[in-house]
Protein backbone atom coordinates (compact mmCIF):
# COMPACT_ATOMS: atom_id res chain seq x y z
CA UNK A 1 0.00 0.00 0.00
CA UNK A 2 1.72 3.56 -1.34
CA UNK A 3 1.87 6.15 1.15
CA UNK A 4 -1.73 8.36 -0.33
CA UNK A 5 -3.76 5.24 0.43
CA UNK A 6 -2.24 4.70 3.65
CA UNK A 7 -3.15 8.22 4.35
CA UNK A 8 -6.99 8.06 3.22
CA UNK A 9 -7.43 4.80 5.06
CA UNK A 10 -6.45 6.49 7.84
CA UNK A 11 -8.59 9.26 7.37
CA UNK A 12 -11.53 7.57 7.13
CA UNK A 13 -10.90 5.49 10.32
CA UNK A 14 -10.23 8.68 12.13
CA UNK A 15 -13.49 10.09 10.56
CA UNK A 16 -15.41 6.56 11.91
CA UNK A 17 -14.09 6.59 15.42
CA UNK A 18 -14.68 10.68 15.52
CA UNK A 19 -18.64 9.68 14.25
CA UNK A 20 -18.84 6.76 16.78
CA UNK A 21 -17.69 8.94 19.67
CA UNK A 22 -19.92 11.54 18.63
CA UNK A 23 -23.47 9.30 18.73
CA UNK A 24 -21.73 6.82 21.51
CA UNK A 25 -25.46 7.25 23.16
CA UNK A 26 -27.31 6.44 20.00
CA UNK A 27 -25.65 3.87 19.37
CA UNK A 28 -25.74 2.31 22.77
CA UNK A 29 -29.76 2.38 22.55
CA UNK A 30 -29.85 1.13 18.98
CA UNK A 31 -27.89 -2.08 19.82
CA UNK A 32 -30.38 -3.89 21.59
CA UNK A 33 -32.62 -3.59 18.64
CA UNK A 34 -29.19 -4.60 15.88
CA UNK A 35 -28.30 -7.75 18.63
CA UNK A 36 -31.99 -9.04 18.20
CA UNK A 37 -32.30 -8.78 14.44
CA UNK A 38 -28.39 -9.96 14.02
CA UNK A 39 -29.46 -13.07 16.95
CA UNK A 40 -33.58 -14.27 16.14
CA UNK A 41 -33.62 -12.89 11.92
CA UNK A 42 -30.38 -12.94 10.03
CA UNK A 43 -28.07 -16.02 11.49
CA UNK A 44 -30.64 -18.41 12.11
CA UNK A 45 -31.16 -17.61 8.09
CA UNK A 46 -29.09 -20.71 7.07
CA UNK A 47 -31.74 -22.69 8.51
CA UNK A 48 -33.86 -22.75 5.30
CA UNK A 49 -31.60 -25.24 3.57
CA UNK A 50 -33.32 -27.63 5.75
CA UNK A 51 -36.20 -27.31 3.31
CA UNK A 52 -34.35 -28.84 0.69
CA UNK A 53 -32.90 -31.76 2.62
CA UNK A 54 -34.18 -34.69 4.37
CA UNK A 55 -32.79 -33.06 7.58
CA UNK A 56 -32.15 -36.12 10.15
CA UNK A 57 -32.24 -34.61 13.85
CA UNK A 58 -28.11 -35.50 15.74
CA UNK A 59 -26.30 -35.17 12.23
CA UNK A 60 -26.12 -31.18 11.61
CA UNK A 61 -27.99 -28.94 9.96
CA UNK A 62 -25.90 -29.65 6.82
CA UNK A 63 -26.34 -33.45 6.16
CA UNK A 64 -29.08 -35.49 5.31
CA UNK A 65 -29.93 -36.23 1.16
CA UNK A 66 -30.48 -33.33 -1.00
CA UNK A 67 -34.53 -33.68 -1.80
CA UNK A 68 -34.66 -30.58 -3.88
CA UNK A 69 -38.81 -29.15 -4.08
CA UNK A 70 -39.70 -32.41 -2.56
CA UNK A 71 -41.30 -30.97 0.69
CA UNK A 72 -42.91 -27.95 -1.41
CA UNK A 73 -44.43 -30.18 -4.14
CA UNK A 74 -45.71 -32.33 -1.30
CA UNK A 75 -47.22 -29.15 0.39
CA UNK A 76 -48.66 -28.02 -2.77
CA UNK A 77 -50.33 -31.25 -3.88
CA UNK A 78 -51.79 -31.79 0.22
CA UNK A 79 -55.35 -31.84 1.03
CA UNK A 80 -54.52 -28.86 3.18
CA UNK A 81 -52.94 -26.68 0.92
CA UNK A 82 -55.82 -24.26 -0.40
CA UNK A 83 -57.70 -24.62 2.90
CA UNK A 84 -54.45 -22.82 4.83
CA UNK A 85 -53.73 -20.64 1.91
CA UNK A 86 -57.46 -19.53 2.41
CA UNK A 87 -57.53 -19.23 6.26
CA UNK A 88 -54.29 -17.28 6.16
CA UNK A 89 -55.54 -14.62 3.61
CA UNK A 90 -59.26 -14.50 4.76
CA UNK A 91 -57.59 -13.58 8.54
CA UNK A 92 -55.16 -11.16 7.54
CA UNK A 93 -56.97 -9.15 5.30
CA UNK A 94 -60.44 -9.24 7.43
CA UNK A 95 -58.94 -7.06 10.14
CA UNK A 96 -57.10 -5.16 7.43
CA UNK A 97 -60.26 -4.82 5.53
CA UNK A 98 -62.48 -4.02 8.81
CA UNK A 99 -59.95 -2.33 10.87
CA UNK A 100 -57.55 0.03 8.90
CA UNK A 101 -59.73 2.76 9.09
CA UNK A 102 -60.99 3.00 12.62
CA UNK A 103 -57.64 4.32 13.93
CA UNK A 104 -57.67 7.04 11.57
CA UNK A 105 -61.19 7.89 12.40
CA UNK A 106 -60.32 7.71 15.76
CA UNK A 107 -57.51 9.68 15.80
CA UNK A 108 -59.56 12.68 14.13
CA UNK A 109 -61.91 12.54 17.18
CA UNK A 110 -59.81 13.08 19.01
CA UNK A 111 -58.13 15.62 18.10
CA UNK A 112 -61.64 17.35 17.84
CA UNK A 113 -62.33 16.93 21.95
CA UNK A 114 -61.38 19.69 23.57
CA UNK A 115 -62.04 18.73 27.11
CA UNK A 116 -58.17 17.70 28.25
CA UNK A 117 -59.61 15.15 30.75
CA UNK A 118 -61.90 12.99 29.05
CA UNK A 119 -59.78 12.85 25.93
CA UNK A 120 -56.44 11.47 28.15
CA UNK A 121 -59.08 8.63 29.52
CA UNK A 122 -60.45 7.76 25.72
CA UNK A 123 -56.90 7.44 24.97
CA UNK A 124 -55.86 5.37 27.87
CA UNK A 125 -59.01 3.05 27.96
CA UNK A 126 -58.24 2.53 24.03
CA UNK A 127 -54.88 2.13 24.66
CA UNK A 128 -54.76 -0.41 27.44
CA UNK A 129 -55.60 -3.80 25.12
CA UNK A 130 -52.42 -2.90 23.32
CA UNK A 131 -50.50 -3.73 26.33
CA UNK A 132 -52.33 -6.90 27.50
CA UNK A 133 -51.09 -10.15 26.83
CA UNK A 134 -52.20 -12.60 23.69
CA UNK A 135 -52.57 -15.04 26.53
CA UNK A 136 -54.73 -13.13 28.85
CA UNK A 137 -56.66 -11.99 26.02
CA UNK A 138 -57.30 -15.11 24.33
CA UNK A 139 -58.43 -16.08 27.72
CA UNK A 140 -60.75 -13.09 28.10
CA UNK A 141 -62.53 -14.35 24.64
CA UNK A 142 -63.00 -17.94 25.64
CA UNK A 143 -64.19 -17.27 29.34
CA UNK A 144 -66.54 -13.96 27.58
CA UNK A 145 -68.26 -16.59 25.49
CA UNK A 146 -68.44 -18.99 27.35
CA UNK A 147 -71.52 -21.39 26.85
CA UNK A 148 -71.83 -21.78 30.54
CA UNK A 149 -71.27 -18.55 32.20
CA UNK A 150 -70.12 -16.34 29.62
CA UNK A 151 -71.83 -12.73 30.07
CA UNK A 152 -72.40 -13.38 25.87
CA UNK A 153 -74.33 -16.18 26.47
CA UNK A 154 -75.91 -14.51 29.62
CA UNK A 155 -77.35 -12.01 27.59
CA UNK A 156 -78.48 -14.10 24.65
CA UNK A 157 -80.30 -16.28 27.00
CA UNK A 158 -81.78 -13.16 28.55
CA UNK A 159 -83.29 -12.49 25.49
CA UNK A 160 -85.30 -15.25 25.03
CA UNK A 161 -82.48 -17.06 22.57
CA UNK A 162 -80.61 -20.44 22.39
CA UNK A 163 -77.08 -20.11 23.45
CA UNK A 164 -74.52 -20.28 20.93
CA UNK A 165 -70.76 -22.44 21.63
CA UNK A 166 -68.45 -20.10 19.65
CA UNK A 167 -65.62 -21.21 19.97
CA UNK A 168 -66.62 -24.98 19.19
CA UNK A 169 -68.31 -23.33 15.93
CA UNK A 170 -65.92 -23.21 12.68
CA UNK A 171 -68.35 -20.43 11.44
CA UNK A 172 -67.81 -17.63 14.91
CA UNK A 173 -63.91 -18.25 14.28
CA UNK A 174 -63.24 -15.01 12.04
CA UNK A 175 -65.76 -12.94 13.55
CA UNK A 176 -63.94 -13.78 16.87
CA UNK A 177 -60.65 -13.11 15.50
CA UNK A 178 -61.16 -10.37 13.71
CA UNK A 179 -63.18 -8.31 16.34
CA UNK A 180 -60.64 -9.00 19.51
CA UNK A 181 -57.75 -7.96 16.98
CA UNK A 182 -59.55 -4.18 16.03
CA UNK A 183 -60.44 -4.03 19.87
CA UNK A 184 -56.76 -5.29 20.75
CA UNK A 185 -54.94 -2.41 18.22
CA UNK A 186 -56.65 0.75 17.08
CA UNK A 187 -56.09 2.31 20.29
CA UNK A 188 -52.64 2.32 19.89
CA UNK A 189 -52.61 2.32 16.22
CA UNK A 190 -53.79 6.14 16.56
CA UNK A 191 -51.18 6.77 18.42
CA UNK A 192 -49.44 8.08 14.71
CA UNK A 193 -52.21 9.14 12.94
CA UNK A 194 -52.57 11.71 15.98
CA UNK A 195 -49.06 12.90 15.63
CA UNK A 196 -49.23 13.35 11.81
CA UNK A 197 -52.79 15.29 12.45
CA UNK A 198 -51.07 17.51 14.72
CA UNK A 199 -48.17 18.57 12.73
CA UNK A 200 -50.79 19.48 10.02
CA UNK A 201 -50.51 23.41 9.93
CA UNK A 202 -52.77 25.05 11.75
CA UNK A 203 -53.56 28.24 8.71
CA UNK A 204 -55.14 25.23 6.64
CA UNK A 205 -57.91 24.67 9.09
CA UNK A 206 -58.20 28.87 9.17
CA UNK A 207 -58.53 29.11 5.79
CA UNK A 208 -60.82 26.29 5.27
CA UNK A 209 -63.39 28.48 8.02
CA UNK A 210 -63.33 31.70 6.21
CA UNK A 211 -63.93 29.68 3.22
CA UNK A 212 -67.37 27.75 5.00
CA UNK A 213 -66.17 24.20 4.94
CA UNK A 214 -67.66 22.09 7.53
CA UNK A 215 -66.51 19.07 9.49
CA UNK A 216 -66.56 16.75 6.55
CA UNK A 217 -65.16 19.06 3.94
CA UNK A 218 -62.47 19.36 6.34
CA UNK A 219 -61.78 15.46 6.95
CA UNK A 220 -62.04 15.06 3.23
CA UNK A 221 -60.16 17.90 1.88
CA UNK A 222 -57.98 18.85 4.37
CA UNK A 223 -57.06 15.96 7.19
CA UNK A 224 -56.88 13.01 4.87
CA UNK A 225 -54.45 14.53 1.90
CA UNK A 226 -52.36 15.69 4.52
CA UNK A 227 -51.70 12.38 6.52
CA UNK A 228 -51.95 10.27 3.00
CA UNK A 229 -48.32 9.41 3.43
CA UNK A 230 -48.61 8.35 6.48
CA UNK A 231 -51.45 6.08 5.89
CA UNK A 232 -49.51 4.84 2.90
CA UNK A 233 -46.77 3.75 4.62
CA UNK A 234 -48.87 2.31 7.25
CA UNK A 235 -50.58 0.16 5.30
CA UNK A 236 -47.71 -1.39 3.41
CA UNK A 237 -46.29 -1.80 6.92
CA UNK A 238 -49.39 -3.53 7.50
CA UNK A 239 -49.37 -5.97 3.85
CA UNK A 240 -45.82 -6.71 5.29
CA UNK A 241 -46.81 -8.90 8.11
CA UNK A 242 -49.92 -9.88 6.72
CA UNK A 243 -48.91 -13.82 6.43
CA UNK A 244 -47.96 -14.27 9.96
CA UNK A 245 -51.41 -13.66 10.78
CA UNK A 246 -50.77 -13.55 14.48
CA UNK A 247 -49.87 -17.43 15.23
CA UNK A 248 -50.19 -16.51 19.34
CA UNK A 249 -53.99 -16.03 18.89
CA UNK A 250 -54.62 -18.04 16.78
CA UNK A 251 -52.78 -21.34 18.09
CA UNK A 252 -54.55 -20.15 21.89
CA UNK A 253 -58.28 -19.84 20.27
CA UNK A 254 -58.48 -22.74 17.67
CA UNK A 255 -59.54 -25.86 18.57
CA UNK A 256 -59.45 -29.12 15.80
CA UNK A 257 -64.02 -28.65 15.70
CA UNK A 258 -62.82 -24.94 13.82
CA UNK A 259 -60.06 -26.11 11.94
CA UNK A 260 -61.65 -25.52 9.19
CA UNK A 261 -61.72 -21.35 9.19
CA UNK A 262 -58.59 -21.33 12.05
CA UNK A 263 -56.02 -23.01 10.97
CA UNK A 264 -52.81 -20.72 8.97
CA UNK A 265 -49.73 -21.41 7.81
CA UNK A 266 -48.24 -20.51 10.75
CA UNK A 267 -50.02 -23.03 12.58
CA UNK A 268 -49.36 -25.58 10.39
CA UNK A 269 -46.02 -25.21 9.86
CA UNK A 270 -45.97 -25.48 14.14
CA UNK A 271 -47.66 -28.55 14.22
CA UNK A 272 -45.49 -29.91 11.64
CA UNK A 273 -42.03 -29.02 12.68
CA UNK A 274 -42.21 -28.96 16.38
CA UNK A 275 -45.13 -30.95 17.39
CA UNK A 276 -44.27 -33.44 14.25
CA UNK A 277 -41.30 -33.66 13.99
CA UNK A 278 -40.93 -33.02 10.63
CA UNK A 279 -38.37 -30.14 10.20
CA UNK A 280 -37.60 -30.34 6.24
CA UNK A 281 -40.94 -30.09 5.66
CA UNK A 282 -42.23 -27.60 8.12
CA UNK A 283 -39.16 -25.18 7.11
CA UNK A 284 -40.28 -25.60 3.40
CA UNK A 285 -43.93 -24.59 4.57
CA UNK A 286 -42.58 -21.59 6.39
CA UNK A 287 -40.32 -20.66 3.56
CA UNK A 288 -43.00 -20.62 0.87
CA UNK A 289 -44.94 -18.36 3.34
CA UNK A 290 -42.04 -15.49 3.59
CA UNK A 291 -41.85 -15.71 -0.35
CA UNK A 292 -45.77 -14.70 -0.57
CA UNK A 293 -45.41 -12.19 2.13
CA UNK A 294 -42.21 -10.79 0.15
CA UNK A 295 -44.37 -11.28 -3.44
CA UNK A 296 -47.78 -9.01 -1.59
CA UNK A 297 -45.56 -6.20 0.06
CA UNK A 298 -42.91 -5.83 -3.58
CA UNK A 299 -46.91 -5.79 -5.08
CA UNK A 300 -47.94 -3.30 -3.21
CA UNK A 301 -44.96 -1.26 -3.08
CA UNK A 302 -45.18 -0.65 -6.64
CA UNK A 303 -49.19 -0.26 -6.90
CA UNK A 304 -48.68 2.16 -4.38
CA UNK A 305 -45.99 3.93 -6.02
CA UNK A 306 -48.19 4.01 -9.37
CA UNK A 307 -51.28 5.33 -7.87
CA UNK A 308 -50.10 7.69 -4.95
CA UNK A 309 -46.29 8.77 -5.77
CA UNK A 310 -45.55 7.74 -2.47
CA UNK A 311 -43.07 4.17 -2.10
CA UNK A 312 -41.09 2.51 0.90
CA UNK A 313 -38.04 2.27 -1.90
Amino acid sequence: MNEGKRFKVKRRMSTLFSLIRRDKYLLLMFSPIFLYYLIFMYLPMPGVLLAFRNFLPGQGMFSGEWVGLRWFEQFVNSIYFWRLLRNTFLLAFLPLLFGFSIPILFAVCIVEIKNRTFKRFAQTVTYLPHFISTVVVAGMIINFLSPTDGIVNTLIASLGMDKVNFMMEAGWFRTIFTSSDIWQSFGFSSIIYIAAIMGIDPEMYDSGKIDGVNKFQELWHLTLPSIKPTIVILLLLSLGGIMSVGFEKVYLLYNGATYETADVLSTYVYRMGIEGQNYGFATAVGLFNSIITFVLVFAANSMTRRLTKMSLW
